[in-house]
């Protein structure tokens, strides 16, 4: 159940009255990490339904958009930006819901790909239409607002080193 009060707001005030700096870096960084967490319940609810959660629906698209429906896994974790052990871990999962397969590199013995199946497909295509059908969580903000806040957190991301 929802407080009747916005905590965040609560804990500025608090930080203010004890004269901490940066009360509205914390206010901020506060609610983007609240804004993250009723977000990532949302879209995982939204997709549980598919046997899926949102990491395990990236790999699905990005497999989708590929070209020959397969990558490398470490082209997976560089794209996704996320560690190799994560990659493994959510191929694992695919797998075992017989979303993907992986397969011996034709060319690199190294090398293992991550290949989409066809159950994998037309789960990433339910995927998208149940995110699409909440938003992706950000229900609530309109067209304008969704657009200002990609744009102020992709500022944030290069002042960062995300991306260049």
């Amino acid at each position: 159940m929802a407080p009747q009060f916005d905590p965040i707001e609560e804990a500025g005030r608090n930080w203010e009255a004890n004269g901490w700096a940066q009360v509205d870096a914390m206010l901020a960084a506060t609610s983007l990490t609240r804004v993250h967490q009723v977000m990532l319940a949302r879209i995982d609810s939204a997709l549980a339904q598919l046997d899926l959660n949102f990491s395990r629906f990236e790999v699905l698209a990005l497999l989708s958009f590929s070209r020959e429906g397969q990558l490398p896994m470490g082209k997976i974790g560089d794209r996704l930006q996320v560690h190799a052990a994560s990659v493994t871990n959510t191929i694992t999962r695919l797998e075992s819901s017989g979303f993907v397969k992986r397969v011996p590199h034709p060319d690199d013995g190294r090398t293992t790909l991550a290949r989409i199946l066809d159950q994998g497909r037309q789960s990433a295509s339910q995927g998208a239409a149940a995110l699409a059908d909440i938003e992706f969580g950000l229900t609530g903000l309109d067209t304008s607002e969704k657009n200002q806040l990609s744009a102020t957190l992709a500022t944030y991301r290069i002042a960062n080193d995300d991306f260049r």
